[in-house]
């Protein structure tokens, strides 16, 4: 049996095109590159990279022309062609097109925000920060200032002395008032502190005009802290918030009265005070620990080292002193200085110290700098058990030599004696 042979489809779909085109005339079929052309649906366009966006930086710059493709018409084909065009809604009420944006530029615009302009407050924040008006200023340039030279050296410069009463000693702590209405206040551990002056005027200050009155100063090493303050008329206690102190004044602007001010003034300033001392206890250990960076490296490697006595005596010294100073001649371990001991409760002049010491992290960094006198100390005690080892040893031989000497010189009396007693033995004999 024989099996019908196979037709070719294409081949049957050509003759069916070309019967149709003969029957009827007016269909005509389509050439070869025009038979690629067909209507897409929807659904099976490319996917458009446009979309609507809320943010109002990217609708004022997303303008972009669009690459759409243009819809294909219809109207020729379509009964709907004859119809009526659709009423449109006004322009105003009308959506916007999606605006073309990539989705990393709307991601870094959305971050950035729309920009905006360095507002006034800002510009005068700037302003009060470069003439000092808003600025808590210390400066510590000496170990310690005489007290009685520096009253001498403010009444010397026109200064007023405690202009509000506040009655404190001066040993304790001296209060000048400037003739632009900055206070100063100046403290035995060497530092001074200054509300609303300028920096040049606050460096002119401690490094030259009180200069005098300082005992052992160090301005080559002087350590200077900022602290930001704003004034707030509705609050009667002071406060602080983060590094800002916020200085509350309204005693002052009901009854004119500016004791309470003051007084929380000095509270903050014996703070700052004592983190400033304690800055330049801590570069004199970095410069201390920059000495004798090299020693432990040359014991962990067994090298020997000619070191002094004199040089070990000076670091141990050194060490004892800034311990000394740390711990026991100023006031940076206390919790509460003494001059706040007798000052009313109602003040809170303890609890404006206690916050400073807290914001500037004094407890942590005495803590830390206690620890790092210690390690300093165990290397001290190497050296001074090394140098020991080194004495010990030389006397020693010291002492061997000595015996030496002492048998060759008790061997030198034996040798005398014994030809001695030859000699007269040979005498003897000749006789």
């Amino acid at each position: 049996m024989m099996r019908p042979p196979q037709q070719n489809p294409q081949a049957s779909m050509r003759r069916s095109i070309h019967l149709l085109a003969h029957r009827h005339p007016s269909v005509r079929p389509l050439s070869l590159a025009q038979r690629h052309f067909h209507l897409t649906a929807p659904s099976r366009l490319p996917r458009k990279r446009s979309f609507f966006t809320s943010n109002v930086f990217l609708q004022q710059n997303g303008s972009e022309p669009s690459s759409a493709p243009p819809a294909i018409s219809r109207t020729a084909s379509s009964p709907a062609a004859n119809k009526s065009p659709t009423p449109q809604p006004p322009a105003s009420l009308r959506r916007k097109p999606p605006l073309k944006n990539s989705l990393r530029r709307v991601a870094v615009v959305a971050q950035k925000g729309v920009p905006s302009k360095p507002s006034a407050s800002a510009s005068a924040a700037a302003a009060d920060a470069e003439d000092g008006s808003s600025t808590i200023s210390a400066v510590c340039v000496a170990d310690s200032f005489d007290m009685d030279a520096v009253v001498d050296a403010l009444q010397m410069h026109g200064f007023i002395l405690d202009p509000d009463g506040s009655g404190f000693e001066v040993h304790e702590v001296v209060h000048a008032r400037g003739a632009n209405g900055g206070d100063i206040f100046v403290f035995p551990s060497g530092t001074v502190v200054t509300w609303s002056l300028p920096p040049d005027v606050v460096t002119t200050l401690a490094t030259r005009h009180l200069l005098p009155a300082a005992e052992d100063p160090h301005v080559e090493r002087k350590e200077v802290e900022d602290l930001e303050y704003v004034v707030d008329a509705a609050r009667d206690a002071s406060t602080m918030t983060g590094d800002v102190v916020v200085l509350g004044t309204k005693a002052e602007a009901d009854d004119g009265d500016r004791l309470n001010t003051t007084l929380a003034k000095i509270a903050f300033s014996s703070g700052l005070a004592r983190s400033t001392k304690l800055a330049v206890l801590e570069s004199s250990l970095e410069s201390y620990f920059e000495s004798t960076r090299e020693i432990p490296a040359l014991l962990s490697r067994g090298t020997r080292f000619n070191l002094s006595r004199k040089f070990i005596l000076q670091k141990t010294g050194e060490l004892l002193n800034l311990r000394a100073q740390l711990n026991h001649y100023n006031e940076l371990t206390d919790s509460l200085p003494d001059i706040f001991w007798d000052s009313k409760s109602e003040l809170r002049l303890e609890t404006y110290y206690d916050r400073v010491g807290r914001a500037l992290d004094v407890g942590v960094r005495i803590k830390t700098l206690n620890e790092k006198m210690n390690y300093a100390q165990e290397v001290v005690n190497v050296l001074r058990e090394t140098s020991s080892e080194k004495h010990s040893t030389r006397l020693e031989w010291i002492i061997i030599l000595l015996i030496a000497v002492e048998v060759l010189f008790e061997l030198r009396r034996v040798y005398n004696e014994k030809h001695e007693q030859w000699e007269e033995a040979a005498k003897a004999d000749r006789r």
